[in-house]
């Protein structure tokens, strides 16, 4: 009797079968899961091809196209391209724009130059440095002095007053909501008081109370015919706002580590201060760090909360460049405009927070 041998079966490629292993799991796994797979199928179908129609197909791409020669049955970009300095810049002087470029190409440098000496001895050294020299020569190249023209705040808008205001927002209020974070695990009585009281009472009420309250009230605790800056007012309402969620965050990762890791600490012989920068601290920030970014993410959008005290931000920009009697009744541009800027920026803070979270984990895998 003959014997041939069998053949060698090929395995399916390794591309196809995860991603058949992941439609049979995400969206094929139950007779719901594909009613529902269905029921979005549909209305996909439904919503997107008119976006598409509207944004690429039935689009007027000419830009030097104006209102009434755009027609209305798409979208007309020679809006964006018309108002694109007005979006990015506010009302900044136009022969004055340098300093904000040279502000962000600031930005660009430091980075480069932090990633090219990532491995050096002195990298903590720069970074120290840099996050006390870069915000005053920011100030400087926006605000004026030092042989530069005053510009002042009320022609700052834009995306560029998007940006300072999410990063002086982010920046100030991360050290504050370390403190007020200890501050409530705190075994003194009035430390802990006060911290509690701050907390609880900023997250109990909406950032626009707390704008109102910066714009309003605050400049009534300062001497009459004091000049208190809108622009100040506002940082320092939202810091405070911010603060506020940063610290139950931070407080929420002090609260996930093990009782074994203060009880090592102590028995190294090291004292409070010691115990909380090296060993309690770090781990908890590694685990707060998804939370962290989604409440500077959420910070970032309530940014647009600045209209109602007189300040000009991108999404705010969209209602003075439509008042333009050139071009009414473009607003639904703008609002796509912004909203996929947005959508870049905080996309690649959301990002690059996965990728923190990887190069921090110590968990062992397999």
């Amino acid at each position: 009797m003959a014997v041939y041998p069998l053949k060698e079966t090929k395995k399916a490629p390794q591309s196809q079968t995860k991603a058949i292993q992941w439609l049979k799991e995400n969206l094929l796994s139950s007779t719901s899961n594909v009613l529902l797979t269905l029921v979005a199928l549909y209305l996909i179908y439904l919503i997107l091809p008119p976006i598409l129609n509207w944004t690429i197909f039935d689009a007027n791409f000419d830009l030097t196209a104006d209102n009434d020669s755009c027609g209305r049955e798409g979208a007309c970009w020679a809006f964006i391209y018309d108002n694109f300095k007005m979006f990015i810049y506010g009302f900044y002087p136009e022969e004055e724009l340098w300093r904000i470029d040279a502000m962000f190409g600031l930005i660009v440098v430091m980075i480069m130059f932090g990633s090219w000496i990532k491995k050096s001895q002195y990298r903590m050294h720069y970074i120290i440095g840099a996050f006390l020299v870069y915000p005053v020569a920011a100030f400087f190249l926006l605000h004026g002095g030092l042989g530069l023209e005053v510009v002042g705040t009320d022609k700052w808008g834009g995306l560029t007053l998007t940006i300072v205001v999410a990063a002086v927002g982010i920046v100030a209020s991360f050290p504050l909501g370390i403190l007020f974070a200890l501050g409530r695990q705190s075994k003194m009585r009035i430390v802990r008081f006060i911290s509690i009281v701050f907390i609880e009472f900023v997250r109990g009420v909406p950032l626009i109370t707390i704008l109102f309250m910066a714009s309003v009230i605050l400049p009534l605790f300062f001497s009459v015919g004091m000049d208190f800056d809108k622009l100040l007012r506002a940082l320092i309402g939202i810091t405070l706002f911010q603060t506020a969620y940063i610290a139950e965050v931070i407080r929420g990762g002090l609260q996930a580590i093990p009782k074994g890791q203060y009880e090592a600490a102590d028995a190294s012989g090291l004292n409070f201060v010691q115990k909380t920068t090296l060993i309690i601290l770090p781990q908890a920030l590694k685990i707060s760090i998804p939370n962290i970014v989604g409440s500077f993410i959420a910070l970032f959008k309530d940014t647009t909360l600045i209209l109602i005290i007189g300040l000009y931000d991108m999404l705010a920009i969209v209602g003075a460049a439509t008042s333009n009697s050139s071009w009414l009744g473009r607003n639904s541009e703008g609002y796509v405009f912004v909203a996929f800027v947005m959508w870049v920026i905080l996309y690649s803070m959301s990002r690059y927070s996965k990728k923190l979270e990887v190069r921090f984990s110590t968990e062992h895998k397999n």
